[in-house]
């Protein structure tokens, strides 16, 4: 079982005995989704003394209008640290994110997101890295800004923690989308989720946590050790086995992500 979204850093995790509760539940594999250098820093650091660790690099982009320095001159274009193009090439680094666009909040500097958005997928393509994508209340401009830069999603994608039903769902699955379900998919009220899911092909579904966040124990700190939990949900959703979904994950995030082999 593989967990695809979980975060680690400055989360207030008991080490080692987190690590090992996780591998303890049969989830042998972890991708750590960073925010900032920083968090991917940390991550770095913990997977390269834990096997079957991984991380990603990126910038979410609520950070976009901080992040962002004043350009010296019209024309400018803002450029990523030398710390990122670092991560990017570690041997234990398998995705550029989270990326994306966030809308909930009204004070968003949308023009921000989008050009933080367009340089991220820009450094994915250079570093031949799949994207891990973070999209909220922006489904139309998420699709606009995937279709302008098709040649640089070429490594693949993947709408993290999709919450865009399954409505939306084929407007994704045309430009390669894969898609990951958390705990929302547990929660009685979850329809939206849980439609998405059983529309979602069995070739392009994974399995994530978002941890901390989204427990399928409402009001608990989520783990990756509720990954076994979140994947008999989806096998039943699927009308699948357990077992056969948890194979299907396995090898949608190997394809997905190389890196991981």
């Amino acid at each position: 079982m593989i967990d695809v979204h979980a975060h680690f850093a400055d989360e207030g995790y008991d080490f080692p005995a987190e690590w090992d509760k996780i591998k303890g539940m049969g989830v042998e594999k972890v991708i750590f989704a960073a925010d900032t250098c920083e968090h991917a820093a940390w991550h770095r650091d913990f997977c390269e003394g834990h096997d079957g660790a991984f991380f990603t690099v990126g910038i979410h982009p609520e950070f976009a209008a901080s992040f962002l320095p004043a350009p010296k001159k019209e024309g400018d274009v803002p450029r990523l640290p030398e710390a990122f193009k670092a991560l990017a090439m570690h041997k234990k680094c398998v995705a550029v994110g989270e990326i994306g666009l966030d809308y909930h909040y009204p004070d968003t500097d949308k023009g921000a997101q989008r050009i933080l958005f367009e340089i991220q997928l820009l450094a994915a393509a250079e570093f031949s890295l799949p994207i891990q994508i973070h999209s909220r209340d922006a489904c139309a401009d998420t699709l606009a800004v995937l279709r302008e830069h098709r040649d640089l999603i070429q490594n693949g994608f993947l709408m993290h923690c999709y919450s865009y039903g399954a409505e939306n769902l084929p407007d994704f699955l045309e430009l390669g989308a894969y898609f990951s379900f958390g705990g929302v998919v547990c929660f009685k009220n979850a329809r939206r989720a849980v439609e998405a899911a059983a529309l979602c092909p069995a070739d392009r579904i994974l399995s994530e946590t978002d941890s901390p966040y989204l427990s399928p124990f409402r009001g608990e700190k989520n783990s990756p050790a509720n990954i076994p939990m979140i994947v008999r949900k989806l096998a039943e959703i699927k009308g699948m086995s357990f077992q056969e979904l948890t194979e299907r994950i396995d090898e949608n995030a190997a394809r997905l992500f190389p890196k991981l082999s």
